[in-house]
């Protein structure tokens, strides 16, 4: 656990203190979109530096450190780092700090579901407006721009896919049998992915009285809870699924 070393009642009479002093406890999250930059480090050390930068003064305490390569579209579902930071932030009381807020995500709702959750979280390159409805408009802006900068992304990955295919060059797995393996195991994990989230809500719908699967589907759809393909109206197959499988890894971890 790092601790700042600095006092800000120890300031020399006439020094002039550049940055806010900050206090508490923090944990720090890091985000590349590839893994091949998570394994260079390429990307990490930089934000690692705008955070220590930005902590610099004040007395405080990072008490753990988070590092994931995700692309920045995807929900907390899909990143399990991200899902333990805000555990830890939580366990602990403290604070979210990443270096740019493009690197806690591209996704506007789920930027506004932290925000609805009170969980703290400060983005290095977003100014305190000192005003919470003043920041929080600004932060909601933010995220637009880099929700709008994600489109463009994926945009010009297609519109490359397709000049390649034009020109000849084969896209895709060159095995459809490994192709197909990897697609059903992608399917699996994130129908466990899934079940991790929902399934808690799930358990205290049930506690509210809710027993039938039409009366949890309505449960989720009336909290906002989200179906895998994105929506909020839930079928009764999609929660039998989901029901299931949170019991099963409950007992298989039990």
């Amino acid at each position: 656990m790092l601790q700042s070393t600095n006092d800000p009642t120890s300031i020399a009479p006439g020094e002039i203190e550049t940055l806010p002093p900050h206090a508490g406890k923090f944990v720090a999250y890091y985000r590349v979109s590839t893994k091949r930059q998570g394994a260079s480090g390429l990307g990490l050390d930089a934000q690692r530096k705008v955070v220590d930068d930005f902590l610099n003064g004040g007395t405080w305490s990072l008490v753990g450190e988070f590092t994931e390569s995700e692309s920045g579209k995807r929900t907390d579902r899909h990143r399990p780092q991200l899902r333990a930071a805000l555990k830890l932030c939580e366990e602990e009381g403290a604070t979210l700090v990443v270096a740019k807020l493009d690197r806690l995500t591209r996704n506007l709702p789920f930027l506004t579901r932290i925000l609805e959750s009170g969980q703290k979280f400060v983005a290095c390159d977003i100014p305190d407006m000192g005003n919470p409805a003043q920041t929080r408009f600004m932060l909601q802006l933010m995220a637009n721009v880099a929700e709008y900068e994600a489109a463009l992304i994926s945009q010009r990955t297609k519109d490359g896919l397709a000049v390649a295919k034009r020109r000849g060059t084969k896209l895709g797995t060159p095995s459809p049998k490994k192709g197909a393996k990897a697609g059903g195991e992608f399917v699996a994990k994130a129908a466990d992915e899934l079940a991790l989230e929902v399934g808690p809500i799930l358990d205290e719908l049930e506690q509210y009285g809710c027993i039938t699967l039409d009366q949890l589907a309505k449960g989720l759809a009336a909290r906002g809870v989200k179906t895998a393909r994105g929506k909020t109206t839930w079928s009764l197959s999609s929660v039998r699924n989901i029901r299931r499988r949170h019991v099963d890894t409950r007992q298989s971890v039990g």
